[in-house]
């Protein structure tokens, strides 16, 4: 008897082919996709992230401005003056200037103590390039007759800041009318 070991078989040879041209292109173009992109989204959250920073920079600013415009005390009227001229620019600033000497009288003689305290405020728009903000401000004015009681207002503000050589300066401040309900 024969022994029978079984059919005979061989493993077929597994030849490794180079890898192709076209393959090496997909694979180089996904790379750089992936590169491209994720390169795209840092840059895009730098940008964002140094916008935010400009935003509150400007909004801090705002406040200060803002609050130093709403106080002022007369028996300091050249020095509360002086901190508005300061803290302007454009026509608020020429303003300010032309009207000092009306202003400085009016104050002296209404005897009155002023301090305001932003207590919320927001950037509603913001152009680095051109330098230029708007904010919308909520203040506490705290009125203080000489020898009455103190009162408080609430107003709201809108103010304009353009960017100068020494920082971002108020170049516009108003009042934003309550509607009636």
């Amino acid at each position: 008897m024969s022994e029978h070991a079984g059919p005979d078989v061989t493993e077929p040879v597994v030849t490794r082919k180079p890898l192709r041209l076209p393959v090496i292109a997909a694979v180089t173009a996904v790379l750089l996709a992936a590169g491209s992109g994720w390169w795209w989204l840092a840059s895009a959250a730098g940008d964002n992230v140094r916008f935010a920073e400009l935003r509150e920079q400007v909004r801090a600013v705002g406040e200060r401005a803002v609050a130093e415009f709403n106080s002022l005390d007369y028996r300091r009227v050249d020095e509360g003056m002086r901190r508005w001229l300061d803290t302007s620019t454009g026509a608020l600033h020429e303003e300010l200037r032309s009207t000092g000497a009306a202003s400085k009288k009016q104050i002296e003689e209404t005897k009155t103590v002023t301090t305001g305290r932003v207590t919320d405020a927001a950037i509603t728009e913001l152009d680095d390039r051109a330098g230029k903000a708007k904010l919308l401000a909520a203040v506490e004015i705290e009125v203080a007759p000489d020898g009455a009681a103190a009162t408080t207002k609430r107003n709201r503000f809108q103010a304009e800041l353009t960017r100068t050589e020494t920082g971002w300066k108020l170049s516009a401040l108003g009042p934003v009318p309550v509607a009636a309900s």
